[in-house]
């Protein structure tokens, strides 16, 4: 298997409210605001990046600004989405972070042999920190209000729920070329929570998914993920995904030119949004990495229209 995604890319979710998204997300979890842009299909809504020091690809937590209604939470969804830190140390200091700042949280515990809490933003968004054991590097922020040492150090593992696995464990295995490595009760009690790795594995390459039958269907708005996207190194592995999904009937958006990465999508066999996207060229390609998020940025193709644009969109603070 020579063809392999190398983890989590981003991961996309909605907010209903941008200022209050950005207080949050950068004041509270203490991640850097890397590009401030739009929707690029729905150029009225603002799409805000956060992420490490870097903007390191793995790293990046999107939200699409939409004036909707709440999520209602069910199964066919990514239902929780982690988050990585590198010590056990570090866990703790984050849940007495939670209860000083009165953000909605569990307790510490441990969750598929990971040390573990999870909580909640403002519109209900469910993350869940862990304990990553220093596996992978850190690139802090230095205007963060969280320590270098504490700074959230990227995405993974993500959380999906489905009611069947069948069809969703070929496509995962046979056509995503990942691997089942175990499995563990889900820390709701209702089913069992398969995990799935790609690449070299680890908790920043795992896709985890619920097998939760007696759910309702999840409904997306304000608090719900809208898709999780996969890492490929470059243009070329990319343009060989596309081939390998053709290759396999399976119905795709066709490569689509983000301007900071190359994307792909596809829907999974219980309709959850899956995107395949490049590691570049990144957010410096058109702003200075020491400034970026300063100020709107758009795509070469969005740029005649900025004025518009700018004018329809709602200030941040």
């Amino acid at each position: 298997m020579s063809l392999q995604l190398t983890g989590i890319h981003h991961l996309t979710a909605i907010t209903a409210n941008a200022p209050e998204n950005l207080r949050f997300y950068t004041q509270v979890l203490g991640l850097r605001l890397v590009k401030k842009t739009v929707n690029q299909d729905d150029t009225s809504a603002y799409h805000l990046f956060y992420a490490d020091g870097l903007a390191s690809p793995g790293t990046d937590l999107t939200f699409f600004d939409w004036p909707v209604g709440r999520e209602g939470r069910g199964t066919h969804s990514i239902s929780r989405t982690g988050l990585r830190v590198g010590s056990a140390e570090t866990v703790a200091w984050w849940k007495a972070r939670f209860d000083e700042l009165k953000v909605t949280s569990g307790d510490v515990a441990e969750i598929d042999g990971r040390l573990s809490v999870d909580f909640e933003d403002g519109e209900s968004q469910r993350f869940r920190l862990i304990d990553d054991g220093g596996l992978a590097p850190s690139h802090p922020w230095d205007r963060s209000p969280v320590p270098a040492e504490h700074q959230i150090k990227g995405l993974g593992p993500i959380t999906m729920s489905v009611p069947d696995l069948t069809n969703t464990e070929i496509v995962l295995t046979h056509v995503m070329n990942m691997v089942e490595s175990r499995t563990y009760p889900s820390p709701d009690g209702i089913g069992e929570v398969h995990v799935f790795s790609m690449g070299e594995g680890g908790p920043a390459a795992e896709l985890h998914v619920a097998v939760q039958p007696g759910l309702p269907t999840a409904r997306q708005g304000a608090g719900a993920v809208h898709h999780v996207a996969f890492r490929v190194p470059d243009e070329a592995a990319l343009h060989e995904w596309t081939e390998r999904l053709q290759g396999f009937r399976l119905p795709s958006s066709g490569e689509v030119e983000r301007y900071y990465f190359r994307s792909l999508y596809f829907r999974e066999p219980n309709g959850i949004l899956f995107e395949f996207a490049t590691d570049g060229p990144g957010f410096a390609v058109d702003e200075p990495l020491e400034t970026l998020g300063e100020s709107l940025s758009l795509p070469p193709f969005l740029e005649g229209k900025r004025a518009q644009i700018e004018a329809r969109l709602k200030p941040l603070t």
